[in-house]
């Protein structure tokens, strides 16, 4: 019998490795396009959203800020006032919160 010679269609070790080294490189260009799809796509809508609001997220943050502090002023001054009536009236003042319809988490 004569010996067998290696041909162009014989899947050697290197040429396994060289295939399988493609095919895991093919995967990532895939994933990598995929991703950067992604990030364009998100892109975007980060600037749609952007566009849909009325002010600078800073100077939302601000103005809310400064209606808090506001809004603890005139609830300070509101309990100071219960805390008078109560004081008058000889009650305590959560007796007073509870006649003007106000509970402890007020």
């Amino acid at each position: 019998m004569p010996p067998q010679q290696a041909t162009s269609s014989t899947i050697t070790p290197a040429n396994d490795d060289q295939t399988q080294r493609d095919k895991k490189l093919s995967a990532l260009r895939a994933s990598i396009e995929s991703l950067q799809s992604q990030i364009t796509e998100t892109e975007t809508q980060i600037a749609q959203t952007k566009a849909k609001l009325n002010n600078d997220p800073s100077t939302t943050v601000k103005r809310h800020i400064r209606l808090l502090h506001e809004y603890n002023e005139i609830k300070d001054i509101a309990q100071g006032l219960m805390g008078l009536i109560a004081d008058a009236r000889g009650v305590r003042q959560v007796d007073v919160q509870r006649e003007y319809g106000l509970d402890d988490r007020d």
